[in-house]
């Protein structure tokens, strides 16, 4: 769980985004981040004994940087106002498939996991495996605790059916991807419950086929 400081803190902060208020508000940040850090090791516990590489992972590898990169945006407001954290093998940065954990407070928090918008070699791999094991891979999103929770994948798709592949492909609707993502919702007052970090981690169990079957097309 993480404490209810935490979203105040990332709610004044998109009210207030600001280096003035942020440099006067810098002890509420370091509690929060560190609130944060507390979360993710426990997190990371419980991958661990799912995929042992998460034993060699440290929360400050996990946990993406609050400081927004404005140099190519309309939108020049200096802060985040959310904390976003990625699992993946390689860190937070790796191509490969993982699960992500989005904090942020007004009911947008989510946790999710996929693939987003691969270079060229890897989404043209992606859709060979997909396209060689349609019966595994919808047997995965297809699954009844899977479909339960993640509804259906995200992403954006291509309009037109994608080079080397037939109108008429089976596969096709999944072809067209251009991301392949899952997601669900988090209300705020399960994040300040007792329990948050087991039910991540148990939505993140039940993505893990998902994840298996992307990072198998790419190894």
């Amino acid at each position: 769980m993480l404490q209810q400081a935490t979203l105040t803190f990332l709610h004044d902060l998109s009210i207030n985004n600001n280096k003035t208020w942020f440099d006067e508000h810098r002890t509420a940040y370091v509690a929060a981040k560190e609130d944060v850090e507390s979360l993710v090791t426990e997190l990371l516990d419980g991958l661990s004994l799912q995929d042992a590489f998460f034993k060699e992972q440290k929360a400050k590898e996990c946990i993406m940087r609050i400081f927004r990169d404005v140099r190519f945006s309309k939108d020049k407001t200096p802060y985040k106002s959310n904390f976003g954290i990625g699992f993946s093998k390689g860190g937070r940065k790796s191509p490969l498939a993982g699960y992500y954990l989005h904090i942020q407070p007004g009911g947008k928090s989510f946790a999710a996991g996929g693939m987003w918008q691969p270079e060229a070699p890897m989404l043209k791999a992606v859709r060979q495996e997909i396209d060689y094991n349609l019966n595994e891979f919808t047997g995965i999103i297809q699954a009844k605790p899977f479909k339960k929770l993640f509804k259906e994948l995200e992403g954006d798709r291509l309009k037109k059916v994608p080079q080397g592949y037939a109108e008429d492909n089976p596969a096709l609707e999944y072809l067209k991807m251009k991301s392949f993502i899952v997601s669900a919702n988090l209300q705020d007052a399960e994040i300040t419950q007792k329990g948050f970090s087991k039910k991540v981690i148990d939505a993140f169990a039940i993505m893990k086929p998902f994840i298996d079957f992307l990072n198998r097309s790419v190894s």
